[in-house]
């Protein structure tokens, strides 16, 4: 789509066009949507839009995190749903702060999620020369000057929200003055700090995001994209809206914090007269107990080695979350749940996120076996070594796995109980359970070491419980095992919250309560199946958890599995 296919028209106050769309946002909603998709319902009814345009605009200064997610559920499912079109646009205006790994990263991200975005990807930085046209045009039109205050100057005569800001001396200088200047600007006459462009609006407007704001700085450094060509950059809040009016987007979605810059987005736009106009409405972020989406706080988890890298399960990035085994289809469920309102401040409980990725996984992971801490059991009465099949999915056709049942084998620690308290269902001296798929066995002899550790069951079988109840009694226990001359030792995992507490930000410093216990290892033996797993297949592991195969460690020979959540649930859908 070209950036002049979209045209709609844009009051010459910008404050009646925000009290108009405020207006529309406030109206009565149809049943089922929330109140971006009303105003996208009603713009289409009314003919002010022909087709959906959105955009998806990561700075490319960091990885995505899950705030990130909702953000791109919310833009793309928009276009989607209303059969237009979403932009992937990396608005990279700082090139001290960016590196081509993000980019790289942040589009496999957006993929990884399931979404496609429309053409190639798109860069502000495409957009540099045009950008700087229109801020020539801004001087010429006397709604641009050239402040040569230092930053601390600018800072202090900025103003606050009690008290008005003061006057630039550089404010009045002719149009002449403030092309030259910008010229000097551009060549690279000017130290990084000695001067900036601000748009000429209102040094005692109430809202100081219109106290004339900065348009372009000076920075001395090479882009990942165009090179050594500027010396200057646009900074966000101007290459944003006008990026969007570039690209034709109709409806430019953003979250609450931007709400008080929206009339300088509006400002812009009509000032450099784009045929092109997109209107900016803003939605609460997404906050989520036990998390921290602070890039600068995530960066200290990162450079601190408190976690092993931006893709440490334990991270709430995409690429954390990814390695941890959770599912697009989840975490696409879980934004959708959250939905899409104005409301600041709330937090979603981390239950929601996680009852979300278990449900995905219900019907998409196999299953298997994997003893986690192992006890050894001989079975004296086994005739010889068998082969077990069962399916791999016990409600889905996943085919079947082959289930090797030796003489010796692993059961569970915890499923074996000298003295065992009230309600233990598991394995107890003289008595039975019945190993997963296979025989109903009978605890006859304890071995222990000269510290009297349990190091050893004696067990027999009861040959004719193969796949049938034994007669004339009852076994409810049922346990897991794993062959122990068949099963493949693995690396397993375990990870817990990263925060004790759900606000991690409570006290002095958030790193005080990170969990000590956030990840446990062990060498567990799982079923020879799972050996053969490829990197990212996901698993039950019968009545441990859902697992992953490391995304990078695992193969065959040295098998590692990351657990996703444990079994337990304590989210219910509609509370």
């Amino acid at each position: 789509m070209k950036p002049n296919d979209v045209v709609t028209s844009l009051p010459e106050n910008p404050t009646q066009k925000n009290n108009a769309v405020d207006s529309v946002q406030q109206q009565e909603q149809q049943p089922g949507l929330d109140f971006v998709r009303q105003v996208i319902t009603d713009d289409l009814a009314a003919g002010r839009t022909q087709q959906i345009v959105t955009r998806f605009p990561p700075e490319p200064n960091g990885y995505l995190h899950i705030g990130h997610v909702k953000a791109i559920c919310l833009n793309f499912g928009i276009a989607e749903e209303f059969q237009g079109v979403c932009n992937l646009r990396f608005d990279d205006t700082n090139p001290d702060a960016e590196e081509q790994e993000y980019v790289d990263g942040i589009a496999n991200d957006v993929k990884w999620l399931g979404f496609q975005w429309e053409g190639e990807p798109r860069y502000a930085s495409s957009y540099f020369d045009q950008l700087y046209t229109w801020a020539v045009q801004l001087i010429e039109q006397g709604d641009a000057y050239v402040d040569l205050q230092s930053p601390e100057d600018i800072r202090l005569n900025r103003g606050n929200f009690v008290e008005p800001g003061k006057n630039s001396p550089q404010r009045d200088a002719t149009v002449a003055e403030n092309l030259e200047r910008f010229e000097k600007m551009r060549s690279g006459e000017y130290a990084e700090g000695q001067a900036v462009l601000r748009a000429k609006i209102d040094m005692t407007s109430p809202n100081v995001h219109m106290r004339d704001p900065i348009l372009y700085r000076i920075l001395h450094s090479a882009h990942h994209q165009t090179g050594d060509t500027w010396k200057i950059y646009p900074m966000y809040d101007y290459a944003h809206p006008l990026s969007d009016a570039i690209e034709g987007i109709t409806h430019s979605l953003c979250t609450l914090e931007f709400q008080d810059h929206r009339p300088f987005y509006d400002w812009v736009v009509a000032k450099v007269k784009s045929p092109s106009v997109p209107r900016q409405y803003e939605s609460s972020r997404l906050n989520v107990d036990y998390t921290i989406t602070s890039k600068r706080k995530l960066r200290k988890l990162v450079e601190g080695a408190h976690v092993n890298g931006w893709d440490d399960p334990r991270m709430p990035t995409v690429v954390g979350m990814r390695r941890r085994g959770f599912t697009p289809e989840g975490l696409r469920d879980f934004c959708q749940r959250v939905g899409v309102s104005k409301v600041d401040g709330s937090i979603v409980d981390v239950a929601m996120l996680e009852y979300c990725i278990r449900q995905s996984l219900e019907n998409t992971a196999a299953r298997g076996m994997a003893v986690l801490n192992p006890l050894k059991v001989t079975l004296s009465n086994l005739p010889a070594d068998m082969d077990l099949t069962h399916s791999r999915h016990p409600n889905v056709d996943m085919g079947e796995r082959v289930i090797p049942l030796t003489t010796e084998l692993f059961i569970d620690r915890k499923d074996f109980e000298e003295e065992p308290p009230k309600g233990f269902k598991r394995l107890i001296p003289g008595g039975e359970v019945r190993l997963r798929h296979a025989y109903v066995i009978k605890c006859d002899e304890v071995i222990k070491d000269e510290n009297g550790e349990v190091v050893e069951l004696k067990c027999s079988i009861d040959p004719e419980t193969l796949g049938k109840n034994p007669e004339g009694r009852k076994v409810k226990g049922v346990v897991h095992w794993v062959s122990a001359t068949k099963g493949v030792p693995a690396e397993v995992r375990i990870y817990e919250r990263l925060f004790t507490e759900s606000d991690p930000e409570v006290g002095d410093d958030f790193l005080a309560n990170l969990n000590p216990e956030s990840l446990k290892v062990v060498q567990a033996v799982i079923e020879p199946a799972l050996a053969q797993a490829q990197p990212e297949d996901r698993f039950q592991f019968e009545r441990e958890g859902y697992f992953v195969a490391d995304q990078y460690d695992h193969n065959s020979k040295k098998p590692v599995f990351n657990r996703i959540l444990d079994l337990k649930d304590s989210f219910k859908p509609g509370k």
